[in-house]
């Protein structure tokens, strides 16, 4: 464990790029905690589907996810999820959640909520590793370190593919078309879009494995305090 690092690391990209297994890698590395901002946006869509509210009308939504308790972990070796006291880790990586989610997190009143309590869990720790997609442009735009993860297409949905367990090259490629439209969605979105910070470095982790990715993270974040990786 490395623990001379203090600040925060933002780990932004769309799906796929391998960021929370990356990003809860780097945090255990450095001993820093580690905030995984995707989960909380899955979690508030755990409260809209449950809340039964049309996901056309944005002041339902956003009411829905106010009226819940979302509780997210800030450990880097344990994933905590709860919605009203109840476990959702399982259920945010769905398929009901995973198609709703952009819908519910393009809604400006849940990003304003939902920024708050992120930042309010940074504010609570010396050393950070923050993944998401706006946490560089956004949520922190001051971060000690900003890095936007990507890779292509079909890197990414062979990566989800081997997560779910699907071997059909049929539905390799459905994931990878669902991959674009999310990137679609999530980049156009007029309220925060995808897109890399200004100063951020672009890592390309289309040819890397998972160590790599982490040590080319590692040697970023140690170089911005001044520390040899």
């Amino acid at each position: 464990m490395i623990t001379r690092f203090r600040g925060q690391v933002t780990l932004d990209g769309p799906s796929g790029t391998g960021k929370s297994s990356v990003a809860r890698d780097v945090a255990a590395r450095l001993g820093a905690a580690y905030l995984d901002t995707g989960a909380m946006y899955r979690a508030a869509t755990v409260a809209v589907l449950d809340a039964g509210v049309d996901l056309t009308d944005p002041e339902a939504v956003a009411r829905a996810v106010s009226d819940a308790v979302i509780e997210i972990g800030t450990a880097a070796d344990a994933e905590v999820v709860t919605v009203d006291g109840i476990d959702v880790a399982v259920r945010i990586r769905g398929a009901e959640v995973t198609r709703t989610v952009s819908p519910v997190s393009a809604v400006p009143a849940v990003r304003r909520q939902l920024v708050d309590r992120q930042r309010s869990l940074v504010a609570a720790a010396d050393a950070v590793v923050v993944e998401g997609r706006d946490i560089g442009t956004v949520v922190l735009p001051d971060a000690t370190v900003k890095i936007y993860l990507t890779a292509a297409p079909e890197a990414r949905a062979q990566r989800r593919a081997g997560q779910l367990g699907v071997t059909d090259p049929h539905k390799i490629d459905e994931i990878a078309a669902d991959l674009r439209r999310r990137d679609e969605y999530d980049s156009s979105r007029t309220d925060s879009p995808l897109r890399p910070a200004a100063d951020a470095v672009v890592v390309d982790s289309t040819g890397l494995d998972r160590d790599a990715v982490v040590d080319r993270v590692l040697a970023l974040a140690l170089s911005a305090v001044g520390e040899p990786a």
